[in-house]
């Protein structure tokens, strides 16, 4: 489980995470918000990259601040900008990760194998990091977040730079994770991966949480009963412009 309890962060005065509360269990949780929001700002202090101005992170029980290295055992990252050690080969990178979480040899040499299958990157494990292209850093760096098990994963912005076969093995992974027990705490600005995937949807919209629930739930919140996430997303977060182009198309 992730908790959040009261996690704000302030840059020169202003809020841009302000006053968050969640609770995230067993479950494809997805995060969206407009560019500027505070998604990735929160990502960051969920995964102790980014120290909290007040507040609580608390993974799989193990506070953050309190206790780092317990925490950050139980979780798996793939950043926004990924950052990979380019003079290694794919296969030395995974076995670093693989070391730092103590995963035995017999383990890795399984999970690694199920990895680069999975990702299509048989043919390049033995290729250094900085010959990939964007596409093929960021199956690297998912491979890199998932060679522990983690109970947790954090992913912000996975599918970027992924090939259409490649990103429906990563949807297809991540409902399986989740049917197994993982937490998977994911930002997307694609609306419809989200809304294909999620289980709950959260929406911050600058600093502020405005919105969480289920799909019917938001809806219930909702002009129209019926609508997507996408225009569930647009209502909730665009304010009079959105309120400008119905405005346009009702007198279309």
């Amino acid at each position: 489980m992730i908790e959040a309890i009261h996690l704000s962060k302030e840059y020169n005065g202003l809020l841009a995470v302000d006053d968050l509360n969640l609770q995230v269990g067993n479950e494809l949780f997805v995060f969206l918000g407009p560019n500027g929001a505070g998604k990735t700002t929160t990502i960051k202090m969920m995964t102790g990259l980014l120290k909290p101005t007040s507040g609580t992170v608390k993974i799989e029980g193990y506070d953050l601040l309190e206790q780092p290295i317990e925490a950050k055992q139980q979780f798996g990252l793939v950043p926004d900008t990924p950052v990979l050690y380019e003079k290694l080969t794919l296969k030395e990178f995974l076995q670093f990760i693989a070391k730092l979480y103590n995963v035995e040899n017999n383990t890795f040499k399984r999970r690694f194998a199920n990895l680069i299958e999975l990702f299509d990157l048989e043919n390049r494990t033995n290729d250094l990091i900085q010959d990939f292209s964007h596409g093929m850093k960021q199956k690297s760096i998912l491979a890199a977040a998932l060679i522990h098990d983690p109970k947790v994963l954090f992913l912000d912005e996975p599918t970027v730079g992924l090939d259409p076969k490649s990103a429906r093995n990563l949807k297809d992974l991540l409902r399986g994770l989740v049917e197994k027990g993982t937490t998977i705490f994911m930002s997307t600005h694609i609306l419809e991966i989200a809304e294909a995937m999620c289980d709950r949807v959260a929406i911050i919209d600058k600093g502020k949480l405005i919105a969480c629930g289920t799909m019917q739930e938001l809806r219930l919140q909702s002009r129209q009963k019926e609508q997507s996430l996408e225009e569930i997303f647009l209502e909730l977060t665009g304010g009079s412009e959105y309120d400008e182009v119905l405005k346009y198309l009702e007198d279309k």
